[in-house]
């Protein structure tokens, strides 16, 4: 099996690196935090005119269909630079549901807006009492006439106060845990009959509280078939995962580094603590685990595609674990071989860390992807 990246693959890796490297210093970043949606609009339509924001798509609706491989790619870029825009909730979420499950009319209305940097997207999933099952959904969606009347909570939508279309799941059938039952719709943020709570999460990226009363939406806005939706949010979640996995390894990679710049720098009884071995044998570890976490982020990245749900969300489970487990080693790594420093706002490393502890819990922590893999008979031992 061949992992060397082909010619183009490697050209758009050096150019969002490069992108990062020249537009995300730690202090641009804190600047692009500052804005009204916790994001940079310009840096946005830099996203946009560089092609990175309809990569997936097909060419058709102004994209370079392209595959999982350049969504890996380009999340370990963003990773790397601590991004703060919303590509994964826009591009890989948003833009996910309408490539795979949209109709269409729906893939030609929105997704060229996505990819000209001119729509924002959110997935309004996760509810209060859901944790992260994926069939758990109170929220209902009602016949009324030609459309559809939708009532209900969601919370933790990431990026939910800048979207400008929700794609929300709503039960039209059944009890709150079936697996048949359940929709998904395309909803105006600014709808009448939906509120929304914007705040900064743990990482500093913005998420949003989301109260739909009485939502109106039309036929034309249900994707797919209403009632048989949960088979597209975990083909669209499990693409997900591996793209937090790739952004994990970028995270990892760039810690690790700063940690090792750091050692060389720091001198303490007038000698850099990198001369002491103690130290290296940390900074060595911190190197195995990062290897580890980028050989399961690419094994996802390889089986998100997979036709096999069961073989696909197994996985990716065992990938989460491995994300999870090697993310949280070395972040904390990194803050303590900084010392003090670390814990502060003004160092990089913190930010890392705080990254890294968010996306162990996005879409199922480490600890819920271990029981998912014992239910199944799966890759590991549950007691590992």
């Amino acid at each position: 099996m061949d992992f060397d990246f082909t010619d183009e693959q490697r050209m758009l890796k050096d150019s969002v690196e490069r992108l990062v490297k020249d537009e995300y210093g730690f202090e641009q970043r804190a600047k692009y935090l500052a804005e009204p949606d916790g994001f940079s609009r310009a840096q946005w339509a830099r996203y946009a005119g560089m092609g990175l924001l309809g990569l997936s798509f097909d060419e058709e609706y102004g994209g370079s269909n392209c595959g999982p491989v350049e969504t890996m790619v380009v999340m370990e870029a963003l990773g790397r630079g601590l991004a703060v825009e919303p590509y994964l909730s826009t591009v890989v979420l948003g833009g996910g549901f309408v490539r795979l499950g949209g109709n269409a009319a729906q893939r030609a209305a929105i997704l060229p807006q996505i990819a000209q940097g001119e729509l924002l997207m959110a997935f309004a999933h996760s509810e209060a009492q859901s944790r992260y099952d994926l069939a758990d959904v109170a929220t209902t969606a009602r016949r009324d006439g030609d459309g559809w009347v939708i009532d209900g909570a969601k919370r933790i939508v990431l990026h939910g106060g800048s979207a400008d279309l929700l794609v929300v799941s709503a039960r039209v059938s059944g009890g709150r845990r079936e697996r048949d039952g359940v929709g998904l719709f395309v909803v105006r943020g600014d709808a009448a009959g939906v509120t929304r709570l914007a705040y900064p999460t743990q990482d500093r990226l913005r998420a949003a509280d989301i109260e739909l009363s009485g939502v109106r939406v039309p036929d034309s806005d249900v994707l797919g078939v209403a009632g048989a939706a949960l088979p597209l949010i975990e083909t669209v979640v499990a693409h997900a995962i591996a793209a937090v996995s790739a952004e994990a390894v970028g995270a990892m990679a760039a810690a690790h580094e700063e940690t090792v710049e750091y050692l060389k720098v720091r001198k303490q009884f007038g000698v850099p603590i990198g001369s002491f071995q103690a130290l290296q044998h940390r900074a060595v570890d911190m190197l195995v685990m990062v290897e580890q976490a980028r050989s399961m982020a690419l094994f996802a990245t390889m089986m998100s595609e997979e036709p096999d749900a069961e073989q696909r969300d197994r996985s990716m489970s065992a990938a989460k674990v491995q994300i999870g487990r090697s993310g949280r080693f070395v972040g904390q790594q990194g803050v303590q071989l900084h010392g003090g420093i670390g814990m502060t706002e003004e160092c990089k490393i913190g930010h890392y860390l705080r990254r890294l502890s968010v996306i162990d819990i996005q879409f199922g922590s480490t600890e819920h992807h271990l029981t998912q893999l014992a239910n199944a008979g799966g890759l590991i031992d549950a007691a590992a």
